[in-house]
């Protein structure tokens, strides 16, 4: 039951019940502790020995299945219509979250899903690349504070994610893989830290030659940034659109047959599809005389604005883009000129 085969509201609900459904049970099973615990050793590779890794490795793979099963019951799910997947991926390739104040309020919920029908794509330092077609957040406590515990999720049956062809290559020597698999995937996860400055990301060095790199499908969003926490980015950008007057949120219908097999099996079945609204484009807040007059029309690209609340917070809005200057002038048509060079 596919995301991709969906074109409405009630069938984007159907869906996302049934995946959180199935999700839901696949924590539970003995497969998906494995591959939390390969995923976590995978992960954490790098970190400085300690002598106790295993003990490491024990704690945070119970910490994440739990953590998992719990956001696939209860959280809130949102689907991400296709004509939203350009402005939030646009979004997320501009963001920078280094130095941020993130609070405990800067998600819509407390834990959620959030599909995304049309992936995202991104690009490992490897150069390998995989689809992001599920996200989940939940905040999460240690001896260090709170922090948000963001995951990206790949569509284990996608046609069309490199990942999933991955999956599939490696099917080939070991059948019982893709029935020890959920319906997505864990491939990626990110921690930011609540009201702390979110650290930089040192990048691990990687030997340009043992890169294989690959290209995202024809037609699909690929993020190519080395610096960005790429899931929490996405996650990000989708928290502050979805409550700017850019995008709309509209709780999706669920049929009865769908809904009762939701209250039996105990999973959080309100979903919303969050939608493109806005047609026009966005103009200049109107806060005395003008101090500019524009004879010509131009584009103005994609941005984050800083902006600051009644409290003292920071916070961003997203500035899509749009044409700028009075209407009937002259549009400027700017080109870029792409130079290879040794």
């Amino acid at each position: 039951m596919p995301f991709r085969t969906e074109h409405t509201l009630a069938g984007y609900a159907r869906v996302a019940v049934e995946m959180k459904t199935r999700m839901r049970d696949h924590c539970a099973t003995l497969a998906s502790d494995q591959y939390t615990r390969a995923f976590v050793e995978a992960r954490w590779a790098a970190l400085p020995p300690t002598g106790d890794e295993t003990r490491r490795t024990d704690k945070l793979t119970v910490m994440l299945n739990r953590v998992n099963s719990t956001v696939w019951a209860h959280g809130e799910a949102y689907v991400l219509a296709p004509a939203m997947t350009a402005v939030i991926a646009a979004a997320a390739q501009a963001l920078d979250l280094s130095g941020d104040l993130l609070t405990a309020d800067a998600a819509p919920t407390d834990t959620g899903v959030l599909f995304l029908p049309e992936p995202i794509y991104h690009r490992d330092p490897a150069g390998q690349v995989s689809g992001i077609a599920a996200i989940t957040w939940a905040t999460v406590a240690s001896p260090s504070g709170q922090s948000w515990l963001i995951c990206g999720w790949a569509d284990r049956d996608d046609p069309e994610d490199p990942h999933a062809a991955r999956i599939r290559d490696h099917a080939r020597q070991d059948p019982t893989l893709p029935s020890r698999l959920g319906s997505y995937v864990l491939t990626v996860l990110d921690v930011l830290p609540i009201a702390k400055p979110v650290p930089a990301i040192t990048q691990p060095d990687v030997d340009e030659t043992d890169r294989d790199w690959q290209t995202a499908p024809d037609g699909r969003y690929l993020i190519t940034s080395d610096t960005a926490r790429v899931c929490a980015a996405i996650a990000y950008a989708f928290w502050r659109i979805q409550a700017q007057p850019i995008s709309v949120c509209a709780p999706a219908p669920l049929d009865r047959a769908a809904r009762r097999r939701a209250v039996r099996a105990r999973i959080v079945h309100a979903t919303r599809v969050v939608m493109l609204r806005r047609t026009s484009p966005i103009t200049e807040p109107a806060g005395g005389p003008p101090k500019w007059h524009y004879r010509v029309r131009f584009l103005v690209r994609g941005h984050w604005r800083r902006l600051t609340n009644s409290h003292g917070q920071a916070y961003r809005i997203w500035i899509h883009a749009h044409i700028k200057g009075p209407d009937g002038a002259p549009l400027l048509h700017g080109e870029k000129v792409a130079v290879l060079t040794r």
